[in-house]
């Protein structure tokens, strides 16, 4: 289990029966679907913050057909090169990569956090063998340098809390889009395609980077893969509905997945 600290205070937290109770007085309840909630109103941004259900419905119909499939396989690859004992998954979502990955490091105490509640919910059910948790990846409620490796897929990501959290030595893989994932979608979404920002832009003070690597493979969707795909990301609120619409109705023959795959050690 990870070394948690209280996110309010920055205390070592200790479990007594179902709370978790720092040093100061702060407590905390263990749900009873086994996850915690370790993010104080006062550090929410909105009400419901993170991905909105109907979202975390199409992301999880999407990733449960086996579509980014080859994505997990060479994350869980590059990962096990390192043999962490710790893990934790900042963004993990309803947990589809963390769970697999789980599969591929049986003995690696895993961890997965998102801020949406509605997320970690999701991932309960699909694994108990890891240490769910409510929390910000901008205030990772982890002791510092007790991780061995961290993983971070389509999620914010902050140099200062990862670097603070890794042992000297430990793993940052970072997962994120290239400019040409999925191109021939966005160009039929809109009539002007934004540049994708940067995985890392420049490298942060602590880290070098051990690998970096672009993933591309070809993907053919079906319409109801089509919707959830579109459904599970910022082009659903994003780009016209009926855009949306005309494209799952035509279909699309020259759809292409192409991810980049970063992995930083720290100093």
């Amino acid at each position: 289990m990870l070394s948690l600290v209280c996110p309010l205070c920055q205390q070592p937290l200790q479990a007594e029966d179902r709370q978790w109770r720092c040093s100061t007085g702060h407590n905390f309840d263990q749900a009873r679907q086994g996850y915690l909630n370790l993010l104080p109103v006062q550090h929410k941004r909105s009400r419901q913050p993170g991905d909105t259900p109907g979202m975390l419905d199409c992301r999880q119909a999407f990733l449960d057909a086996g579509h980014y499939l080859p994505v997990s396989e060479r994350i869980n690859q590059l990962l096990q090169q390192g043999q962490p004992h710790q893990l934790l998954d900042i963004g993990c979502g309803e947990g589809w990569y963390s769970a697999r990955l789980q599969q591929a490091l049986p003995d690696t105490e895993m961890a997965g956090l998102d801020i949406s509640k509605e997320a970690i919910l999701r991932a309960c059910r699909r694994s108990r063998q890891i240490q769910w948790l409510v929390g910000s990846s901008a205030r990772l409620p982890v002791a510092d340098a007790s991780v061995d490796a961290l993983l971070c897929v389509f999620s914010p990501w902050f140099a200062g809390e990862c670097r603070r959290v890794l042992r000297p030595g430990g793993r940052l893989l970072l997962v994120g889009p290239h400019e040409d994932h999925l191109l021939s979608l966005r160009q039929r979404l809109y009539d002007r395609v934004n540049p994708t920002p940067d995985l890392l832009g420049e490298l942060p003070e602590g880290f070098g980077i051990v690998s970096d690597e672009l993933l591309r493979y070809p993907l053919s969707l079906p319409a109801t893969d089509l919707a959830n795909l579109i459904g599970m990301t910022p082009h659903s609120f994003r780009s016209h509905p009926e855009r949306q619409q005309a494209l799952i109705e035509s279909g699309l023959a020259d759809l292409q997945v192409a991810m980049r795959l970063l992995l930083l050690q720290r100093h």
